[in-house]
């Protein structure tokens, strides 16, 4: 059984409804880094969502691990395109938040059982920022006083602090620069690498996609028609050699709308 599956999904927006995804099947195993690679407008994104939960399928269902899960929770963390911290938080403080928000309420943080946990939030999230690539000193630090890149790198240390089995990113480095965009891409294959999780990393630069996943799906490429199959192997060429890489991942094409 694939941990994710999409079964007939569409979804469509505005009135009179547009169709952004239509009839999506999709299959992705544990383990597996996914690039959902395509232009705006596509639907890559809003794929994303829809299997994150904070959006629902006008048809079709999203199933994880076999179960139907309609709202978002602790098996899917999720990295946005915007830095999403808390500015009131420090790095620390950021991190632990989710885990502490799922385990207690209000009232049970005045338990001494709040208290053990949150001394081992705290030394897990010290693990992550050192993972991450931070310092210890950079625990009080609030976001304003950090770079982009290191605000990105917290955002992922978030999102991973939950224990997720799988991790959705929607371009997420597409506002840093060249260099820190190469330093979180080899920070994020190395995660890949180190903790096993599934990973969902939507973009539209070609290169990026062919240089982290093990998989791309192109979302925006038409499909060919019944009958032109022999044009399927110069569109999975032109993917394979965008980038100049020698790996190449398993490229599929997804029609969409």
């Amino acid at each position: 059984m694939a941990l994710i599956e999409t079964r007939s999904l569409s979804i469509a927006y505005g009135t009179p409804p547009r169709p952004v995804l239509t009839n999506i099947d999709l299959n992705i195993e544990e383990g597996e880094f996914v690039c959902l690679l395509g232009q705006t407008g596509c639907g890559k994104s809003t794929l994303l969502k829809l299997i994150l939960g904070a959006e629902m399928p006008a048809s079709g269902r999203i199933l994880i691990d076999g179960v139907e899960r309609k709202q978002p929770d602790r098996t899917r963390g999720y990295v946005p395109q915007k830095y999403s911290l808390f500015p009131d938080k420090t790095v620390l403080g950021n991190i632990t938040f989710g885990p502490e928000v799922s385990e207690f309420n209000l009232f049970s943080r005045f338990t001494s059982r709040y208290l053990r946990r949150r001394r081992q939030f705290r030394e897990e999230a010290l693990g992550y920022i050192r993972r991450i690539g931070l310092h210890e000193c950079d625990t009080r630090k609030y976001p304003h006083q950090l770079s982009g890149g290191m605000q990105q790198r917290v955002a992922i240390a978030q999102a991973l602090a939950t224990k997720p089995r799988i991790l959705l990113m929607d371009e997420a480095f597409s506002a840093l620069d060249p260099g820190t965009r190469k330093d979180m891409q080899r920070l994020i294959r190395q995660l890949w690498c180190d903790t096993g999780i599934t990973v969902l990393f939507v973009t539209h630069n070609t290169q990026e996609a062919l240089s982290l996943g093990s998989r791309v799906i192109a979302m925006d490429i038409p499909v060919p028609e019944p009958g032109h199959e022999h044009q399927i192997p110069t569109l999975v060429h032109h993917l394979e050699h965008a980038s100049g890489s020698a790996r190449a991942p398993e490229v599929a094409v997804l029609a969409t709308a």
